[in-house]
């Protein structure tokens, strides 16, 4: 009887089944948990995209001019439309948190979720659904709201020629041998103005006129694509300043205006003793038509941010206790405007040296060398274009529009 017993402790022949008897319920319980895992971390997944792309629709260049009630709208919209077509997810809208902040040009917007994955194997794990969360982040400046206020030079210097062939021109076609299509309304004797349009010779006024106006699409063209407002001013300046057109939301409208920017028409030959470049009278009176700017945001009583936008080839030349006075500007009046957070944008159409003139050499080669470091000592940092003849006045002014509008976020 006992061998029998040990003969039956010794047999093998059934651990098998009994040892996969055994293992089958870990088996199924971690086949079970591996597969709800697996699946609530797809569901995780999809829910994650939808609050990235919650995050992103409330900070879109569309959305960066709304409010952030309605950025709030917006995000909790694209969120709740996603996570309720997923199925297997169990979701309430109560369980999403939207944070939008701005802080001045800035907006920070922040996604958290919280839902649960339903589980196939819910009586084997004795869990109906498996938690998940997440959240995202999106954040996105918006270029500011600028006035930009143009300031252009249309005294006699800027009838020069506008190219070596138009001066050559002109110098071809003048007893005197002169580049400038000086305006006189006396007409006699030397009303080049009216001899330069004869001859079709494109002076730097013209070229400046255009370029205004072609500004003014580019602004326009900027402005639609970064979701944020530009105003227009333009004033010329000579011995006096003169407004071409007053501050306007209208682009089309200063467009249309800029086509009356022209060469300002003196009396006769020496009037004034031809001292009219008045830049103290220029900048004294755009300094006081500028108010103080603000941050350009879209907050309720904020203000844009404001650029002068000035055009000149730098040489003063105005009477000064009874005499003619050529000089390089005083700068006097830029850091007034600039202490007061307006930029300014200074392009400088390069005074063109005349070394065979004896009245250049003797009154303005001394200090030539000098005007355009004097005009970029103007300028804000960044904001200084110069452009020679020949060279294209247009693309100039809106290289260096560009360069103000991209810069602007950098002063908030």
């Amino acid at each position: 009887m006992i061998p029998a017993l040990y003969r039956f402790a010794a047999c093998r022949e059934g651990n098998v089944a009994i040892m996969f008897a055994l293992s089958l319920v870990p088996i199924v319980f971690l086949t079970g948990l591996a597969m709800d895992y697996s699946t609530a971390e797809q569901k995780k997944a999809q829910l994650d995209a939808a609050a990235d792309a919650a995050a992103i629709a409330a900070v879109t260049p569309a959305m960066m001019a709304k409010t952030d009630s309605q950025a709030t709208t917006a995000a909790q919209n694209i969120f709740n439309s996603k996570a309720s077509n997923l199925t297997g997810v169990n979701y309430s809208t109560g369980n999403l948190s939207v944070n939008v902040t701005d802080s001045g040009l800035n907006r920070t917007v922040t996604i958290s979720y919280t839902a649960s994955s339903q589980n196939a194997f819910s009586k084997v794990l004795n869990l109906a659904a498996w938690p998940i969360s997440g959240s995202a982040t999106a954040a996105s400046s918006v270029l500011p709201n600028i006035d930009f206020y143009l300031l252009l030079d249309n005294s006699p210097s800027m009838a020069i020629g506008a190219t070596s062939a138009d001066i050559s021109t002109l110098v071809s076609n003048t007893p005197d041998k002169c580049g400038f299509g000086c305006h006189e309304s006396d007409k006699a004797p030397n009303d080049y103005y009216g001899l330069a349009k004869s001859l079709g010779v494109t002076l730097r006024i013209d070229k400046l006129r255009l370029a205004t106006q072609n500004l003014m699409t580019t602004a326009q063209q900027s402005m639609q694509a970064n979701n944020n407002q530009y105003r227009m001013a333009i004033y010329t300046f000579n011995i006096g300043f003169n407004t071409i057109t007053s501050l306007t939301s209208s682009l089309s409208s200063a467009q249309t205006q800029a086509g009356n920017i022209d060469i300002y028409e003196v009396p006769y030959q020496n009037w004034s003793s031809d001292a009219i470049t008045n830049y103290d009278n220029a900048m004294s009176n755009i300094n006081s038509t500028m108010p103080n700017p603000g941050g350009g945001t879209n907050v309720a009583g904020d203000k844009p941010q404001e650029v002068l936008f000035f055009v000149t080839d730098g040489v003063e030349d105005e009477m000064v206790n009874g005499s003619r006075q050529q000089s390089l500007m005083d700068n006097g009046w830029c850091t007034t405007i600039k202490n007061r957070g307006i930029r300014i944008a200074v392009l400088y159409t390069v005074y063109l040296p005349l070394p065979t003139n004896s009245w250049y050499n003797t009154y303005i080669a001394p200090f030539q060398s000098q005007i355009g470091p004097t005009l970029q000592n103007c300028a804000s940092p960044g904001l200084y274009f110069a452009v020679q003849t020949d060279q294209d006045i247009s693309a100039a002014m809106q290289a260096l529009f560009q360069k103000a509008v991209a810069t602007a976020r950098l002063t908030n």
